[in-house]
């Protein structure tokens, strides 16, 4: 607003030289020429000569007076204020709230906008208060209950501030419209809308994110690894960019470690995990995010590290306790810090930590303790909160609703050909793997995953994971020729098939295996008086020649109290139930 104080200031001279110019305008407007001043009458002389007398004599009186000049003064400047306060209407309309303390003023406006219109009362003032007064009127002289007169404006704040930096939110229109898309699952003309954002911002955080997640999407949609892997390449662009807001940063860092996961890229994962770990030291969860990627990728002593450092923060995390408690039991055999942090973790019921495995280990380590008591009531826990298929069973692989039993007859597998196959060769089978038992070839290894607390166990592996063992094969021809006649077990993606030879004096701790998805069948081959199994609650022997088929996702142990080794061989068939479509898409294992 323009300010007032000019009009204020002019002299008793400047009004005289208006009021002659003003009666120059009019004598023009009349068509009066100078030269007809000259030529008129005497009686134009007089008047004009008395007029100029009594216009001198008031303003002698006027500088005489200081009372008359402050009310010229008066006039001139109510005057001036009615003026501004008509352009103000004319320029600004007033709102419905008078109190200006509590109502937002725009940045063009307060440009505009003198300090004394901030001050302005009610209209209804204005008409009886003067400048001044109005100046020295506060806040609280105004009633703070009479809404009519001062009512809150209620500021509505942008839903998407914290991950909207000051690029960002100077087209926040255009990155709205985007998402909006997205979330309407348009994902093909939301990340049309991100591109032609990027073509100008290409370091938009927001335009990146969308962009990486409407790739995300089609990708899972399309099964492209391809937008698959230029998804990855957005999200990278923008958790490594600079001005990320944290928020943001939060979101989009663990969703590109997980893509990186998914797609099998832990070391790429573990970096950005790291880097997301070492933005935010404190954040708990990122440093846990950490330690489950770094185990992932088989780096225990690492992620052993980073999970202490999370008790270090804080020693009742729960997520962390189970996972340094797993790789005590795991990597360590340390039973004791094992069950201490397994149970800590599991007793915290924090999420992540009520998972089949931290209850199979838990278990497993008080079964060694000799503690078998309180390992059947973990089981029990575990059941009952659903994330192991019953105490006895504590499979950590499965797939719902195929029938769980411990023993299996033949007849009840439906591979009754297949295993009189192997019933009918079983002594040229019995020949190729004692033929192997030679020490100096070195086939026959250790059993590898610590299931033996005494004596010697060792396996030669002709099948894995559906996969033959072409070298081992060489060496056992005849016994590989006979199975290439078993695609169910051949082909079992999770199973094995192998020689397996216990030496007298071995005890196998209780175990599971890792799947309810297939059967084991063992054929006897040597087979001395002594050995002997127990699958749950029923114990049992081989027999020369015979195959005997359990189930063995519940709980089994064997020992050998015999003097001679004993020699099976062990063929996992696929579970019955299991259709053919099903059998391609499990992962092996």
């Amino acid at each position: 607003m323009v300010s007032k104080k000019k009009s204020t200031s002019k002299t008793v001279s400047d009004r005289k030289d208006e009021i002659n110019d003003g009666v120059k305008v009019k004598e023009r407007k009349g068509g009066i020429k100078k030269e007809g001043v000259k030529k008129s009458s005497s009686g134009g002389y007089v008047g004009v000569v008395v007029f100029l007398s009594v216009l001198v004599a008031v303003m002698a009186v006027i500088f005489s007076s200081p009372v008359l000049q402050k009310e010229i003064v008066d006039v001139i400047n109510k005057y001036s204020n009615f003026q501004s306060s008509l352009d103000d209407t004319i320029h600004h309309p007033p709102t419905t709230n008078h109190n200006t303390e509590n109502t937002p003023i725009s940045q063009s406006d307060q440009d505009t906008t003198s300090q004394s219109a901030q001050d302005t009362t009610s209209q209804s003032d204005k008409d009886t208060t003067s400048q001044s007064d109005k100046a020295t009127t506060s806040q609280s002289d105004q009633p703070q209950d009479d809404k009519s007169k001062s009512q809150k404006v209620k500021v509505v704040e942008y839903d998407k501030s914290e991950i909207t930096n000051k690029l960002d939110n100077k087209i926040r229109v255009e990155l709205d419209a985007a998402d909006d898309l997205y979330e309407k699952k348009n994902y093909l003309n939301s990340k049309a809308l991100y591109e032609e954002i990027l073509l100008k911002y290409p370091y938009s955080p927001r335009a990146l994110y969308g962009k990486a997640n409407c790739l995300s999407k089609m990708a899972e949609i399309e099964r492209s690894n391809q937008l698959l892997e230029e998804s990855i390449r957005v999200f990278n662009l923008l958790v490594t960019a600079g001005d990320v807001p944290d928020q943001l940063l939060l979101t989009a860092g663990p969703e590109l470690a997980r893509l990186q996961t998914f797609r099998g890229w832990n070391t790429r994962a573990i970096k950005t995990h790291q880097l997301l770990a070492d933005r935010f030291p404190k954040n708990i969860s990122l440093k846990n995010q950490l330690g489950v990627s770094l185990l992932i990728a088989g780096q225990n002593t690492r992620a052993k590290t980073v999970f202490q450092q999370v008790l270090d923060i804080d020693k009742n995390n729960g997520f962390g306790n189970v996972h340094l408690g797993f790789i005590y039991k795991v990597e360590n055999q340390d039973l004791e810090k094992a069950v201490k942090y397994l149970r800590a973790g599991l007793n915290s019921n924090a999420p992540g930590t009520i998972e089949g495995k931290f209850y199979f280990h838990l278990g497993d380590a008080l079964v060694r303790l000799n503690r078998p008591d309180e390992a059947r009531q973990v089981y029990i826990e575990g059941a009952e909160k659903g994330v192991l298929l019953s105490p006895d069973q504590r499979s950590l692989y499965n797939v719902n609703h195929l029938t769980g039993r411990p023993w299996w007859t033949v007849e009840q597998t439906g591979y009754s050909k297949y295993i009189k196959l192997l019933e009918d060769n079983w002594k040229i089978i019995r020949d190729e793997g004692l033929a192997n038992m030679d020490v100096e070839k070195g086939v026959f290894l250790p059993e590898s995953e610590n299931l033996i607390e005494t004596g010697d166990w060792k396996q030669f592996t002709l099948y894995a994971r559906g996969r033959q063992d072409k070298r081992n094969c060489q060496r056992a021809p005849k016994t590989c020729s006979i199975l290439q006649q078993i695609p169910d077990a051949i082909e079992c993606s999770r199973g094995q098939v192998k020689f397996s030879v216990m030496h007298p004096g071995v005890h196998v701790w209780p175990h599971t295996g890792p799947t309810n998805c297939r059967l084991r069948a063992h054929l006897g081959l040597v087979i001395p008086p002594g050995p002997k199994i127990r699958v749950a609650n029923d114990t049992r022997t081989w027999t020369e020649g015979e195959v005997i088929i359990f189930d063995d996702s519940f709980e089994h142990e064997v020992w050998h109290h015999g003097d001679s080794l004993r020699l099976v061989l062990i063929v996992d068939f696929w579970h019955p139930e299991l259709s053919t479509k099903l059998r391609k898409q499990l992962t092996a294992i």
